[in-house]
């Protein structure tokens, strides 16, 4: 049975084009090694972190949560017509908690622990040369030709096919309703849904040098972890995600279920409350003191 979701201070980060977030922070209970953010995966909401944001702060890191513009604490009071971009959770969203977690963390190193597209967006951030380290977790952007080859069809068809046409039915992505994530602005679902297997073509031509040199531009070492049965951040998924951030050392370890005596981990659950005393805990050399847990672990890119 699991725990009760502990509460973190409710915090509102405001961007740079005035949009506010809902957030969460949990201040360590003595001084912090690090500040840490996480960033949600697509269509997840924050709260799914809060077990982990709080298991960190226990262990002596400040720890702030936030959704993206138009996904739970974020979400407008019409979704519908409201504009919002994949490209600006990155841009706009995560280069806001950044500042925001640097100002709070009062000289304290940054971290960053991104959940799937979250441990891509921060290389879209400006602010994303403040970031001592990062730990992705199935870091990918869904373009579809990644997906684990035994479920290709049906996640084409599903996120592909059906979304889109949903999209445009509602104006929004009504993912709730389906029982498919949360719900999600038209313009998140249709950048998901016709994404190419190079990102940079998602932007207008004249800005994809651009693009490009802000994600080379990240220096903090990445640790990716990527776990054998997870159908949408394979393999082919992290090593395309850490081919952008050429500026960075990387390293990418390939975990099984069977490492942590599960039969299935997949795409979501290394952050549900039963990894507190094997993943969890395994992050923690990582964030506090930046040794990969798993060396024996260790593809190649």
């Amino acid at each position: 049975m699991s725990t009760p979701i502990p509460n973190g201070g409710a915090v509102t980060i405001t961007c740079r084009d005035g949009v506010r977030l809902g957030g969460h922070l949990w201040p360590a209970s003595t001084s912090p090694l690090a500040g840490v953010v996480i960033n949600p995966a697509t269509g997840v909401l924050a709260r799914y972190y809060h077990r982990y944001a709080a298991f960190l702060a226990s262990r002596g890191f400040d720890v702030l949560t936030y959704d993206y513009r138009g996904i739970g604490a974020s979400r407008p009071g019409r979704l519908r017509g409201s504009g919002y971009r994949w490209r600006d959770w990155g841009e706009r969203d995560c280069d806001a908690a950044l500042r925001f977690m640097l100002e709070h963390a009062n000289g304290a190193p940054i971290r960053v622990v991104g959940h799937s597209i979250g441990g891509f967006l921060p290389g879209l951030a400006d602010s994303a040369s403040m970031i001592d380290r990062m730990l992705t977790v199935g870091a990918q952007y869904a373009w579809w030709g990644d997906y684990a080859a035994r479920r290709r069809l049906g996640l084409f068809l599903k996120w592909h096919v059906a979304m889109p046409a949903a999209t445009a039915l509602h104006g929004y992505f009504p993912g709730r309703r389906l029982g498919w994530l949360e719900d999600l602005p038209a313009g998140v679902a249709n950048e998901w849904s016709f994404r190419g297997p190079r990102f940079e073509r998602s932007h207008p031509r004249g800005e994809r040098k651009a693009v490009l040199a802000r994600m080379a531009a990240v220096k903090a070492p990445i640790l990716a972890v990527s776990v054998t049965d997870d159908e949408l951040g394979t393999p082919a998924a992290v090593r395309r995600t850490l081919g952008y951030y050429t500026g960075a050392s990387r390293t990418m370890v390939s975990l099984t279920p069977a490492d942590y005596g599960r039969e299935a981990i997949g795409h979501f659950r290394l952050f549900h409350d039963s990894h507190a005393g094997d993943f969890w805990t395994d992050t923690l050399l990582w964030l506090g003191d930046g040794v990969n847990p798993w060396p024996q672990k260790v593809v190649g890119l």
